[in-house]
This record gives C-alpha cells, sequence and structure tokens, in this order.
C-alpha cells in the first residue's frame, strides 16, 4: 500500500461514520502509522465511529488496533470487527447482536400423531424426552423456512409450514446472549422417516396424548403450554401468525410480516 496517501481507505456509513475493510496485508507498524494519521483527519471531519473489518489473513493487526483504543465489537469465520469512537460524547455505537433465533416444529399428521426426536447430544441427550424438531435461524433465513428446513433435516420429513402457535423469551443461554424461540405448526408432506445420524438419536410418529403425557411434560410449563396451544390449534379455537410477504421502502427484496389475519382479510 501507498503511505504518501496518509490514510486508510474508508467508505462512510450512513450514521456518520467510517467503514474501513483492509483487504492488502501490511506491515503493523506501517498499519499504526496510518491508523493515527487516519483517526486525526476523521477526527478533522466530524466523524463518529470507526469500523475497522479484519480478515482473517490480518490478524497481525489486530494488536496495533487496539493499542490505538479499538475495541472488539464481534467476529465471523472470516473476519474480525473493531471499533472506535472519536468525539469525546457518550458512545452510541450499537452493541453486538444480542439475540439467537431458534424454531421448535410441531408436526402432527391426520392421525393426531406428532413427530418427535431424542438427541443425541445437548440437554435433552440422556433424560429419556421425546421433543419435537427444533434449531437455530440462519443468517438471511425467514423462520417458516428454517422450521421447514429443520424438519427435514432431523427426520426427513417434507412440511408446510401453518403458523407461528407462540414464541418464548429466554436469556443468559449462550455465552450471555438472549434467545427467542419460535413454536410453529406444519403440516407433513411426506411420512416416511429417514431421521439424522449425527444430532439424532431417534425419531418417530408418536400419539399425541403419549407424546403430551411425558412426565417431563408437566414438570416443564414451556412446554405444557405448547402442547395446550397445539390442542386448541387442532379445535380450531386458536389463531396463530402466518407469514405475509410486504414491500420495504429500505430494502428491494420482500420481506415477511407474521401477523395473526383472523378477521383482518374479512374487513378488507
Amino acid at each position: 500500500m501507498d503511505l504518501s496517501v496518509k490514510i486508510l481507505p474508508a467508505t462512510n456509513d450512513v450514521h456518520g461514520g467510517v467503514i474501513v475493510d483492509l483487504k492488502e496485508p501490511m506491515d503493523s507498524e506501517d498499519f499504526a502509522t496510518l491508523l493515527r494519521s487516519s483517526l486525526l483527519h476523521w477526527k478533522q471531519q466530524g466523524k463518529d465511529g470507526v469500523w475497522i473489518k479484519l480478515p482473517i489473513e490480518l490478524v497481525n493487526l489486530a494488536e496495533t488496533a487496539v493499542k490505538e483504543g479499538f475495541w472488539y465489537h464481534h467476529a465471523e469465520p472470516n473476519y474480525l470487527m473493531l471499533v472506535y469512537w472519536i468525539p469525546k460524547t457518550g458512545c452510541t455505537i450499537p452493541p453486538n447482536a444480542s439475540h439467537r433465533v431458534a424454531v421448535g416444529a410441531i408436526v402432527l399428521n391426520d392421525k393426531k400423531e406428532v413427530l418427535v426426536v431424542k438427541e443425541k447430544r445437548g440437554g435433552f441427550h440422556g433424560i429419556g424426552v421425546w421433543k419435537i424438531p427444533t434449531g437455530l435461524v440462519d443468517a438471511g433465513e425467514e423462520i417458516f423456512e428454517a422450521a421447514i428446513r429443520e424438519v427435514k433435516e432431523e427426520t426427513g420429513i417434507d412440511t408446510e409450514f401453518v403458523e407461528v402457535l407462540a414464541f418464548r423469551h429466554t436469556h443468559n443461554s449462550f455465552f450471555g446472549k438472549s434467545d427467542i424461540s419460535f413454536i410453529c405448526m406444519l403440516c407433513p408432506l411426506s411420512f416416511d422417516i429417514k431421521k439424522q445420524e449425527l444430532e439424532i438419536e431417534a425419531a418417530q410418529w408418536m400419539p399425541f396424548k403419549e407424546f403430551a403425557d411425558q412426565p417431563f411434560n408437566q414438570m416443564h410449563e414451556p412446554f405444557k403450554y405448547m402442547i395446550e396451544l397445539c390442542l386448541a390449534k387442532v379445535e380450531k379455537v386458536y389463531n396463530g401468525f402466518s407469514p405475509r410477504p410486504v414491500s420495504s421502502y429500505f430494502v428491494k427484496e420482500l420481506n415477511y410480516l407474521y401477523l395473526n389475519s383472523h378477521g383482518l382479510d374479512k374487513s378488507s
């Protein structure tokens, strides 16, 4: 990199800061010199936050940035993000993502059997509990897509998404992070189970009453409420939230609003 430029290449963000997306290798001393002159330049410009995205190949520069006052914001498999706040006023850089999003899938067939699994690892392993398929929502994945995918991955069953029945908010579940878990109802499109070998010990179609009567479900209130919601849905006295595609002023792609449309469509 040509040091005569004096500052690091950066782009402006929409919040009055700059983003440095480093690509080229450089010596840590050269980086320190550029970083100091860049911070002075951005301060004179009235910039606020500075984001430096370090690819894993340039991890040698992380210590230099920290010594200049930067701190870790978050990391992904291929990069580390560091931040710095220039003004003397209070820092308004948003913290790293505070939540994971998970789904649980209730799949009920016409025989009133529910699709259940036993896991090979995790908190449910070894306690003899049959549970519904669950898993995390991937980045860029819709809730309904994640529910369909998790069922397919764990049991080999194809499904159609029906509704979100409820969601649960828990805290300090994973390295101090919080979780939002969506309980979803799905309709099976296939019935022959092919369980996942890596994580699933067993999978089966179980009579709903047998599933509901498991002692664990009576002791664990979230499962108890899940069973009550499922029964209410089957008896058609409960309406959940279904995804509706909506357009946005801010993005080109359609996204989804999850709503209870009961009575809404009739009035429109």
